[in-house]
């Protein structure tokens, strides 16, 4: 079986002078090899299958078969590193705490150990008929989330 250690040295030895970083590497008993990256930028196909083509040339298909699968992160999948939070700054995301309660609102900062987001929230003002739109911001420890994930809105 191939070890998920040497997969990782080398996507992290190919990906070393650029803005890529690793969220995922995984590799099943069946030595089916995926590797999940991202980048503050997006990450093109074309440098999927470049780092493809580097992990391949590492090992002989001969010596022990594999399947490889290299992937940018997508879209509406929660977040599995610190450095999607930062690439998310100032976007709506969904905070999933770990008693069950949903977020929805704009990440306004990542820190050591927790998140900050705004939520607009409808409320009841004492003296109005009409409930009133209040902007709260919200606190949550990385051992308070069970999941984050960015909000698509077209």
């Amino acid at each position: 079986m191939i070890d998920k250690r040497i997969v990782l040295e080398i996507v992290e030895k190919e990906i070393a002078d650029t803005d890529l970083f690793v969220v995922e590497v995984t590799v099943s008993t069946s030595n089916a090899i995926s590797v999940m990256i991202d980048s503050m930028e997006g990450v093109p196909i074309s440098t999927c299958i470049e780092l493809s083509r580097a992990i391949e040339k590492n090992f002989d298909r001969d010596a022990e078969d594999f399947e490889l699968q290299v992937a940018s992160a997508g879209i509406g999948q929660p977040f599995q590193v610190i450095q999607q939070y930062h690439k998310n700054i100032g976007k709506e995301v969904e905070v999933l705490t770990t008693e069950g309660v949903k977020h929805k609102g704009n990440l306004i900062t990542v820190g050591e150990n927790e998140i900050e987001i705004e939520v607009e929230e409808k409320v009841k003002v004492e003296g109005k008929k009409k409930k009133q739109v209040v902007v709260n911001t919200y606190s949550f420890a990385f051992d308070q989330i069970k999941s984050t994930k960015d909000i698509i809105t077209f």
